[in-house]
């Protein structure tokens, strides 16, 4: 298992040494990188929107009903809402949703890529394959991730929101007031470097299990599975080093 996982390692680095290298065609690069904004970015909000909303929505709700204590203030519910929205839902937990989305969908094109001989082809030709496809993915989607986790704490906080107008849960002034609570704008910088740190990893880690498949249709789905366990891991353990970090 070590050996496994050092082979691995050693594996990714050398892929990632390729794809960092400079670009042979600047023009088709950038073009490259808006095609892929488009499909793994803003394709992606939706989703994020749509589990944003409801996360913020089920947050107001748990705390009230488990902590609605008649001596607990009622704008420390908006301050508990905003702290876990802010320091761990709209970073981590929306990157580990978004590497089922996007990891596995990178990983599938480029292990089928590779199957089809379509990445051989490129390295007959004399193109850096590892930089021409996935160079773009990770620039988009690392590039892109603060707009979607912005997206993601709007959306949160607008389920709160939604809580108190639409379920009378609590007074939407006391969550207000909650919200603004000893607020700290570092927390908002905090959850966007932790997002770009997670966008790296899902983007360069399904990169590379679909750059290495070997076989046929079976192994790149064994890829866009590995992808997604593997990302979805290493954002786990990454988020415990980086709060530590960023504390």
């Amino acid at each position: 298992m070590i050996r496994g996982t050092l082979e691995a390692v050693g594996g990714w680095l050398l892929v990632m040494r390729q794809v960092l290298r400079r670009p042979q065609n600047g023009r088709l690069f950038w073009r490259q990188v808006g095609t892929d904004i488009w499909r793994l970015g803003v394709g992606s909000i939706p989703l994020v929107l749509t589990i944003s909303i409801a996360i913020g929505v089920l947050l107001v709700l748990q705390i009230v009903i488990n902590f609605g204590y008649p001596w607990l203030p009622r704008f420390a519910i908006g301050y508990a809402a905003r702290e876990v929205i802010l320091l761990e839902f709209s970073s981590a937990i929306v990157c580990v949703i978004l590497a089922g989305k996007v990891g596995s969908n990178i990983a599938s094109e480029i292990g089928t890529m590779r199957v089809t001989q379509q990445i051989d082809a490129l390295d007959v030709m004399g193109v850096n394959s590892a930089g021409y496809i996935i160079l773009p993915k990770i620039v988009a989607f690392v590039g892109f991730i603060p707009v979607i986790n912005i997206f993601s704490i709007a959306a949160a906080v607008l389920g709160a929101y939604a809580t108190c107008w639409i379920a009378h849960i609590m007074p939407a002034d006391s969550l207000q007031v909650g919200l603004q609570h000893s607020f700290m704008e570092w927390y908002v910088w905090s959850s966007i470097i932790k997002s770009v740190v997670f966008a790296f990893i899902i983007s360069s880690v399904s990169a590379y299990q679909g750059y290495m498949v070997k076989g046929g249709s079976v192994e790149v789905g064994r890829a866009s599975t590995n992808a997604v366990v593997y990302s979805s891991i290493l954002i786990l353990f990454a988020d415990i080093l980086l709060t530590s970090l960023l504390k």
